[in-house]
């Protein structure tokens, strides 16, 4: 009886170290399917004015007066590199990058001005906590030329509902 008692007991190893291969062939699958999900989610993410000017739209010129032509300012991402036209993002705090208003939509852009909307982001801070996001009306204005290209100096920024700081209005210098 000793003999059987033996092979059964080799037989339950013999299952649960198959079980076990087979458990450790899924977790490794799940897990490089989560490294493929977070490698997506950088992809979608908002994009600075830097990875924006590369699709940005080559088209920025403008006819004045029928014969002249002239660069539609753009926006300088915290005052460095190239002005990109018609920005989809703009770094709001430039110390932290704790405020970015993305998604915008511009309504009118033109050499003396733009206006549009899109949602200001602020981060959850070094805590971790959750961000939070605020829809808002934005306006550039204030073109000047900075460094041989023409770029806006400053952004009004206007929340239509809640609002991260309690201010209503703020304007932000942003050559």
């Amino acid at each position: 009886m000793t003999d059987r008692a033996a092979a059964r007991w080799a037989g339950l190893r013999t299952v649960v170290a198959g079980l076990a291969g087979v458990l450790a062939l899924v977790l490794g699958a799940v897990w490089l399917g989560a490294v493929t999900d977070r490698a997506s989610v950088v992809d979608s993410a908002p994009k600075t004015a830097a990875a924006q000017k590369s699709s940005a739209q080559q088209d920025s010129q403008v006819e004045l007066d029928g014969a002249t032509s002239r660069q539609l300012p753009g926006v300088r991402d915290c005052g460095v590199g190239e002005p990109v036209p018609e920005p989809t993002i703009i770094t709001l705090d430039c110390s932290t990058s704790g405020r970015v208003a993305s998604g915008i939509r511009w309504d009118d852009y033109a050499a003396d001005g733009a206006a549009g909307s899109g949602v200001v982001q602020v981060s959850g801070g070094a805590a971790g906590g959750a961000g939070k996001s605020f829809p808002a009306k934005l306006r550039l204005y204030g073109p000047k030329e900075v460094d041989g290209s023409v770029a806006f100096t400053a952004l009004e920024v206007v929340y239509t509902g809640a609002t991260p700081a309690g201010e209503h209005r703020e304007v932000l210098p942003i050559a």
